[in-house]
């Protein structure tokens, strides 16, 4: 195997965008348990990695790594957004609707706002 250095992992890690995006989150999974290894405070990657799990349906997985994504960013908005999304694909619902909230009160982006509720009107 070639040798791993820092380019090899931004490398690693552009290609498991395209993976997410081209809806293959397993083989981006795989590409980013590499750089996670070598690079355990790196945010992205561990953000990009939660969404994979997530696309997934590796709910457990994902809820920890933007758990952790929270612990270190608690103003992350779309964290607390996916978060709440993983909560709610699990049947966490109570949990979810907070996440939700927090979301929407950092960011008051249309879609934070209706999942958290706030767009009822009268």
């Amino acid at each position: 195997m070639a040798e791993r250095n820092p380019e090899t992992h931004v490398i690693d890690f552009r290609a498991a965008e395209q993976l997410l995006a081209a809806r293959d989150p397993r083989g981006a999974v795989k590409l980013l348990d590499s750089v996670i290894a070598e690079h355990p405070e790196n945010t992205a990657a561990r953000l990009l990695r939660a969404r994979a799990f997530f696309a997934a349906a590796q709910l457990r997985p994902a809820q920890l790594e933007f758990e952790l994504v929270l612990e270190r960013e608690p103003d992350n908005a779309f964290a607390h957004f996916a978060l709440a999304r993983t909560l709610q694909r699990s049947g966490q619902d109570a949990r979810a609707t907070r996440h939700f909230r927090l979301a929407a009160a950092l960011d008051p982006r249309p879609e934070y706002v209706r999942a958290a509720g706030f767009d009822t009107e009268d």
